[in-house]
């Protein structure tokens, strides 16, 4: 369990300050390649857009933060601390000297998700990105849209921008939760 956690709370793998990625962000300069039947496939860093035609060209696997599995990463997070006890601890994020419980790690990736959506100082929400109607039109800026998924790096909606089902489920990771025992 610490050697799976040391290698998803490593910001430079697959810890983002949004969340968890669906591939680790060393493949950005390491992609992966394997031969099959003679074609050389390459599997490759992607924190956005997919760069293939591949499922619709409008999904993409290789290193945006989904909803759906970060929500599943921290229920169990939170799972295996009514396990292991508050004297489970691991470093997060990895490097840092900060070693938290797991459910303390559970609450970290919720706030970093939920830092997808919320104001910076500068007044911007990174689920916009660069687009300045989003961002600053009193019509826009304070109406969230659910994008299907989101960059990797910059928290930027990326996507179908009508995903209520599972990114909303930042509704539920944000309730607060009743003491258990």
């Amino acid at each position: 369990m610490k050697r799976l956690l040391m290698r998803m709370l490593d910001e430079t793998e697959f810890l983002s300050e949004f969340g968890v990625r669906a591939l680790s962000r060393y493949h950005a300069e390491h992609p992966y390649e394997f031969r099959v039947n003679g074609d050389r496939l390459v599997v490759d860093y992607q924190p956005a857009e997919s760069d293939t035609g591949h499922f619709g060209g409008n999904s993409n696997w290789r290193g945006p933060i989904w909803f759906p599995v970060n929500f599943l990463i921290i229920e169990s997070l939170q799972k295996f601390h009514y396990y292991y006890g508050d004297d489970f601890k691991v470093e997060c994020p990895t490097g840092s000297g900060t070693y938290m419980t797991i459910k303390e790690v559970s609450e970290e990736l919720t706030r970093r998700l939920a830092r997808i959506f919320l104001k910076s100082p500068d007044g911007r929400r990174p689920v916009y990105g660069a687009d300045t109607r989003m961002q600053n039109d009193p019509h826009f800026r304070d109406y969230l849209l659910f994008y299907e998924y989101f960059h990797g790096d910059t928290g930027r909606g990326v996507g179908a921008s009508h995903q209520t089902g599972w990114t909303a489920l930042i509704a539920k990771l944000l309730q607060p939760r009743r003491p258990t025992g």
